[in-house]
Order: structure tokens, then sequence, then C-alpha cells
């Protein structure tokens, strides 16, 4: 709708996870290779946590769409719920595994074959595991028990777990504690911060043919602000942006049209309970009352 009124390709600010114009944080960046390093190193189980939106599912889809499968087998398990069936039903359905029978010991044995055919043919086996979140203790546990499945000292089955941080909650619990040393790599990846908030915006325009001059400076901390430097938010505010400026008929975006769609947008995160200032937002906000004369905290409230 607005693209060519502001001369973008596309539009810069989906919320769907997009793998090939990924923005590389140092967070992001360390993230990343934790997740290259749970993938081609023979280690046990990767976990990396972050909050919604922070970016790991985008992390995820770069990693496997850059991965060589030639000596490498990868099932992904995008859904773990229990409405969806048992922790080995996923895992055989991921790696699309032909099976005959739903009887819990014939799915194990059915897996089993499998991991050990790969590792015949060369190949090293990998589960991810994302929303990782949903999983249960249980289910959490037997995938403990199925990284012991192993031919010639070597683990036929590697994992890696990417969710949000109630996931590594679950591995403070004293009864997880077999699983937690099994954990060989784990990142917990952060927000932005106001810099990399305001390169992310100026990032995102840029792929699509766009110019950071789009969005003045006063705009970017308040969604930096708003957003708690969560890509995901990010993305929320600086698509309404886009939008309201369009139909303003303004080609550049200023404080009072971030205003205007935070008071807007009541639903997608922004108001979210839970938000805390952390020194770093409440300067953004001093920064934004001292050059603007507006107060950010009364515009949601």
């Amino acid at each position: 709708m607005y693209t060519s009124f502001f001369g973008l390709s596309e539009k810069p600010f989906s919320l769907i996870p997009e793998s090939e114009s990924i923005y590389f944080s140092s967070q992001h960046l360390e993230a990343y290779n934790m997740l290259e390093f749970g993938l081609l190193e023979q280690v046990g189980i990767t976990v990396i946590t972050g909050e919604v939106g922070a970016g790991k599912t985008t992390l995820l889809r770069h990693l496997l769409s850059r991965t060589n499968y030639d000596s490498l087998t990868v099932g992904l398990i995008s859904t773990p719920h229990e409405s969806y069936g048992t922790l080995l039903s996923w895992i055989i359905n991921a790696f699309r595994i032909p099976f005959s029978s739903n009887e819990e010991g014939m799915l194990l044995r059915t897996l089993q074959d499998f991991l050990v055919d790969e590792y015949a043919k060369g190949k090293r086996t990998l589960v991810i595991v994302d929303e990782a979140q949903n999983m249960t203790k249980l289910d959490l546990e037997s995938l403990r028990l199925l990284t012991n499945i192993n031919a010639d000292k070597m683990q036929l089955l590697q994992v890696i777990l990417v969710g949000q941080p109630e996931l590594l909650e679950m591995f403070y619990d004293p009864s997880m504690s077999q699983l937690a040393q099994r954990v060989s790599a784990e990142y917990r990846l952060g927000p932005l911060n106001k810099l990399e908030t305001m390169s992310y915006i100026y990032y995102r325009l840029e792929a699509v043919g766009g110019s950071p001059e789009i969005f003045e400076v006063s705009a970017t901390l308040a969604i930096y602000y708003y957003s708690g430097g969560i890509p995901r938010i990010i993305n929320t505010l600086c698509d309404g942006c886009l939008v309201a400026a369009f139909g303003l008929g303004l080609k550049v975006i200023d404080l009072s049209i971030v205003l205007k769609v935070v008071q807007w947008k009541q639903i997608g995160g922004i108001h979210r309970p839970g938000i805390e200032s952390d020194p770093a937002r409440e300067q953004v906000r001093e920064e934004v009352i001292t050059q603007n004369k507006i107060d950010l905290l009364k515009v949601v409230n």
C-alpha cells in the first residue's frame, strides 16, 4: 500500500520471520554462532532462549537456509504441544520417517533404526525444537533419554532447543538436573539497545531501497522506548508509522506520528504488562522530553 509512496521495493517491517533480511546485532551474532556450533559440532544439547519476538526463529531459519545437508539430517519441530501427539511422534514426523504403528515401543524402535541407518551413511542426525517452552518436563526428560542412543561411543541424536525464558526456568528445577548437565552450549538472547534499534530500523529500510531519513531520530528513539528493543514490536510500530504517514501524505515520520501509532495500537505487545523501564529506556525518555517537551509515559496513560 505504501511501498511505492516511500520508494520501497517491498514492505521493510514484516512480522513474518525473514531469514534473508536478518539484522545481526552483537547478541544475535553470538546466538547465531552458538546455534551453528550446536549444528556443526558433536555436542549434546544446545539451548537458545529469548523473549517473544526477540528474533530466535529468524536466526534459526537463517541457519537452516545455509546448512549443508550432505553430512547432516535435520528434523524441525515447530509446534511441540501435547495436543499434537507424543515426543516420539513429533520427532518421527519431523524426519518424515514412515511408520506402521503409533505404539510407543514401535515408534522408539523405528526412530532407533533410523538413527543407526543415518550413522551408517556417515550422516549426523539433529532435531531442532522451536517454541520448546511448550514442552512438558516429561517431554524434556524423554528427550534426554533419547540422547543416550549411541553407536561406537558416538551420540546418534543431537538436540537444539529454542524457546522463551520459561524454558530456561524449567532447567532450574532440581528434577531437571540430569537434563541440564547434558547442555553443552547455551545463549540467552536479549533485546536490542538504543543504537542497535536505530541501526535495525535503518538497515531494514535500506534493504528494500529506502532512505534512513524516512524516520527522524526522535521517532526512532520513541520506537526504542515503546518496543523495549524487541524486534517484532519494532516492526509493528515502524509498519504502523509508515501506514499512518502514507495516510497523511507525509514522506517523513516524526515523533508525533509514532505517538499516534502508540495510542492507536492497543494490541501487539506495546502495552504488554510487565514491560519495565530499565535505565537505558529511562534515559531515552528523558532525552525525548528534553528535546520535544513530551513525556512518553503520559502517552500510554
